[in-house]
């Protein structure tokens, strides 16, 4: 095992070890769709998507729709087996192999669409809301060319029958258009065809962007460039039930949240080798799903953010494995070649972020660097460690302990803004006085009511009504730093797309300080933030943080700065961070300057 450990990836060890080294069952996902005998597209693409995303941890089975006889040049001839055959390879799957996620693919024919709509209503309908399987439709009616695939009585078929059952439809800008009946040209029409799909009746759609808005009209229409030239983007829509799945505050919004209407962004690579990328990109969405449903239901053991996979999560992953298939696409035969079946996404150049504009890209807070960075930059340096306490008598203690370059001040005992403002000021005036930065935690109009504070944390409820009421603008306008809070895939992705001073990871060990919604995420999760993260963006892990030789390893995983509570405070009741023991935090720094 130890020369495994040497040869992987560390963000694809946890899966792999899960499915290899614990006797755990992978989860299995179907594909019913077309095969493509050239290899890059169909079921082809989706076993691929299924078993190098997971890692091991999900198996896939197909049962095929129709046999095409293609290469990377083109489809010469499609045969569709018998509807009964089709009927045959479900039961039998069904009756052995039951699936956690579905992915549906090509259905080319009214007696296919109405076949498998049938069989997603009759396998819902006999199973509990917990082992439902989960349902990802992509509706293969227009290919990535332009060129139609399917009749309108097979697309009316489809959409009677199988969307009602879908979790999830995955329509290219070509198919969208085509459910639709007219063209979409601005991102608005995108959002406004996004909402009338969701009336046919799936619980979330997801209209793949990649396509340029430009692409059919030219430089010269009325297509805003920063639409459509420099990104890919992916617009997700969930109804409000869909999106209640996994949310922490179930009556507070998110940026993140799919009811309110997602763009995810990647830069746009100029390629034609994109052969079977909405495949891919459905399967991968139906992978990272079932992973998520596996680690919150397989053994009890809740592991950090995989326990936290849900739709929107699942459709940053997926987005950021095709991304990554892309950059790394070639050419094989004499036409387009196919994307590239990667792994875990491990790269910040892949991963989506959630934009606050479906047409801007906003400017950046007060940057930061790292104190081990070795950038040669003019940014502020974050500290190493980040004290978080609740009272002015814990900002005086603290505001003269040596290492202590920043503190958060936290506290949720009182709603009157005049008291939170005269603690804030008060912290302020002891911070100036030893030369420490005092960050202020949600109370953001305070902060820039009072000067002179260095910067605001939000965690991500906060920050979504931060955003709705142009708070954001004013923070940045204020030049006040910005730090949020993350805790999965989709919160990442929004922090990122907001651009701030720092991301906080959190909790990394299981806490007691606070009243979290999270499992713990772990050193491996620390790992893979830091890799998913650009290296410009300091990252803060948070959480059960207790002595030196932990913060070390925070540290060692990859993290630039330790949040640390002191023991005795309100907020630190009940855990073990630091104590007021200025050689405490001292140790803490030292172990956390150790490389």
């Amino acid at each position: 095992m130890k020369n495994l450990r040497a040869l992987l990836c560390p963000c694809l060890l946890p899966l792999l070890l899960n499915a290899m080294t614990l006797g755990r069952k992978p989860a299995v996902v179907y594909t019913i769709a077309g095969s493509d005998s050239g290899g890059g597209a169909g079921i082809q693409a989706d076993l691929k998507a299924i078993h190098t995303l997971s890692a091991g941890a999900c198996h896939g089975c197909s049962a095929i729709t129709c046999l095409t006889a293609q290469n990377s040049r083109g489809v010469t001839q499609v045969h569709s087996p018998p509807v009964a055959f089709l009927r045959e390879q479900l039961s039998v799957l069904e009756g052995d192999l039951f699936p956690s996620s579905i992915k549906v693919g090509m259905l080319g024919t009214e007696e296919l669409a109405t076949e498998v709509g049938g069989w997603l209503e009759k396998i819902k309908g006999e199973t509990s809301t917990t082992t439902t399987p989960l349902v990802v439709v992509d509706p293969v009616m227009i290919s990535t060319s332009g060129h139609k695939l399917i009749d309108d009585q097979a697309k009316a078929a489809m959409v009677e029958r199988v969307f009602p059952h879908a979790d999830v439809v995955t329509p290219n800008k070509f198919e969208a258009e085509e459910l639709l009946g007219r063209k979409l040209t601005t991102p608005e029409e995108v959002e406004q065809g996004a909402r009338e799909i969701l009336a046919m009746g799936p619980g979330a759609v997801l209209i793949k962007g990649g396509h340029s808005l430009q692409e059919e009209h030219g430089k010269s229409g009325s297509v805003d460039e920063s639409n459509s030239l420099g990104y890919a983007q992916d617009f997700l829509l969930m109804s409000d039930e869909s999106s209640q799945e996994g949310k922490p505050v179930k009556d507070r919004p998110r940026l993140c949240d799919g009811s309110r209407g997602v763009w995810m962004r990647n830069d746009r690579y100029d390629t034609i080798h994109t052969h079977g990328t909405g495949c891919t990109l459905s399967s991968a969405i139906a992978t990272a799903w079932a992973i998520g449903r596996r680690e919150r239901d397989g053994d009890g053991q809740k592991r950090g953010v995989l326990s936290s996979m849900h739709l929107v999560d699942a459709c940053c992953i997926a987005k950021a494995y095709v991304n990554a298939g892309i950059a790394r696409g070639v050419q094989i035969g004499q036409g387009p070649g196919p994307v590239v079946h990667t792994g875990f996404p491990s790269l910040s150049e892949n991963f989506p972020t959630i934009p606050l504009s479906n047409s801007e890209t906003a400017p950046a807070f007060l940057p930061m660097r790292a104190f081990s960075s070795d950038e040669k930059t003019t940014a502020v340096e974050l500290g190493s460690i980040l004290p978080i306490v609740d009272t002015v008598e814990w900002v005086e203690k603290l505001a003269t302990t040596p290492g202590v370059k920043d503190i958060q001040l936290r506290f949720k005992d009182t709603s009157d803004y005049s008291v939170i403002l005269d603690r804030i000021k008060k912290s302020q005036s002891l911070c100036k006085e030893n030369s420490v930065r005092l960050w202020i935690n949600d109370y953001w109009r305070a902060a820039i009511e009072a000067g002179e504070c260095f910067g605001i944390h939000l965690g991500q409820e906060d920050m979504a009504s931060c955003a709705d009421d142009g708070g954001l603008e004013k923070i940045r306008s204020a030049g006040l730093a910005f730090g949020v809070s993350t805790h999965s895939y989709s919160e990442l992705a929004a922090a990122l797309g907001v651009r701030p001073s720092y991301i906080s990871l959190g909790p990394v060990f299981a806490t007691s300080s606070k009243d979290v919604k999270f499992n713990p995420q772990g050193l491996e999760t620390v790992r893979q933030w830091r890799r998913l993260i650009p290296t410009d963006i300091p990252l803060v892990a948070i959480g059960g943080i207790s002595d030196a030789e932990i913060a070390k390893s925070i540290r060692d995983a990859g993290a630039d700065c330790s949040a640390v509570i002191p023991r005795g405070s309100d907020e630190g009741r009940g855990c073990c961070n630091i104590s007021s023991s200025p050689e405490h935090s001292y140790a803490i720094k030292t172990s956390f300057l150790q490389k």
